[in-house]
Parts: structure tokens; C-alpha cells; sequence
């Protein structure tokens, strides 16, 4: 088990700190850091490259967390992500909590109910939302496994988690998705 191996509540003090992680989630490797914490987030735009106006997909734990920075959550929606088997990142328009430089320009918010084990009890033990950018420098493939990482990333972070390093399985992006005006599911990735 992963708490043989990393020590997530020293992770969590490290991200209590602004640290930045390199770290694997329900989808593919990312780099993450508190994403309440502008100055972190300006680390992680630094290191991936990327413009500081675009905005970040976030992790929270559970569906109860997810509703503290998204209070109005359409009942569909909430049954859709209690039972939806693939990782699915969901567009809010408004939420609370959250600063401006984790939202897109039109001021919404990705965020997608974490399924990884370890990624929840990260997060659950964190207590705030997570970044979850692809473990890549902007405008560059994203590694499908651990071993695709560049060293440019990994000599980047505060810390490298070492659960799920050995993993041979390439994983994927999330699919993401918003609800329309007329409630229905609006895929803007698959």
C-alpha cells in the first residue's frame, strides 16, 4: 500500500507550505499544488511554461468538498458524479473560495471528484482543493506513465511521490464536460 512508501501527511505539509508535487492521479501524472495558494500556482504556470491566464483543472476529494466551492449543484449532476465510473473533470460557471488564477477567463472552474485512493486521502487529509496539470511543459505530450516525465519537471517540484511509479498501464486525460442551459451533459473533451 502507498502509506508504506509516502507519507501523505508530511505531502500535505509540504503543500500547507506551497510546495509543488509531482504526483499520479486517477488519470495521468501531475504536477499539483494548494490551488487556493496564488504564489504556488504562479510556481507551477512557471514551470510548465504556461500562460498564467489559463486556467487549472482542480481535485477535491468527494462530492461534500466539491460543494464547498461549488454550493449549486444541479441534483443530475451530483448523481452523475457519485456513480460515473471514468474520471470526468466538470466546468462550473460560478463557485466560491477559489482564486482567480485557478479559473478561466470567463471565470469558471474545472474540478473533477478525484476516484484515485491515494489521491483522495491526499486531498481529504490536505483539506482544500488540489492543482491537477499534466506533468509536462506546456505545449508538449503528456507523459503516459511516470517514466515519461522529463527531468525538467521532476528537478521542478518540491517532491516526487513514489506511489504508482512502476505503473506500466499509460493512463489518460479526463474527459471534460458542462452542463448546458438545458441541463444536459456537453462533452468538450471525451
Amino acid at each position: 500500500m502507498f502509506l508504506l512508501r509516502d507519507d501523505i501527511s508530511e505531502i500535505a505539509r509540504l503543500l500547507e507550505g506551497g510546495k509543488i508535487i509531482c504526483y499520479p492521479t486517477d488519470t495521468i501524472w501531475g504536477i499539483g499544488c494548494d490551488a487556493t495558494n496564488e504564489a504556488a500556482v504562479a510556481r507551477v504556470s512557471e514551470l510548465k511554461g504556461r500562460a498564467p491566464d489559463k486556467g487549472y483543472v482542480l481535485l477535491v476529494s468527494s462530492v461534500e468538498m466539491l460543494k464547498q466551492y461549488v454550493p449549486k449543484i444541479h441534483p443530475r449532476l451530483e448523481t452523475l458524479l457519485s456513480y460515473h465510473q471514468r474520471p470526468l473533470t466538470m466546468i462550473y460557471e460560478r463557485c466560491v473560495g477559489l482564486p482567480d488564477v485557478v479559473k478561466a477567463p470567463d471565470g469558471s472552474v474545472a474540478i473533477r471528484v478525484a476516484q484515485d485512493e491515494f489521491c483522495q486521502e491526499l486531498i481529504a487529509a490536505f483539506g482544500k482543493p488540489l492543482v491537477s496539470t499534466s506533468a509536462n511543459v506546456s505545449g508538449e505530450p503528456y507523459p503516459p506513465t511516470f517514466g515519461g516525465i522529463s527531468s525538467e519537471i521532476l528537478g521542478g517540484v518540491d517532491y516526487v511521490v513514489k506511489y504508482r511509479q512502476d505503473d506500466k498501464e499509460p493512463g489518460e486525460p479526463s474527459a471534460i464536460a458542462k452542463l448546458d442551459r438545458h441541463h444536459e451533459l456537453e462533452f468538450i473533451r471525451e
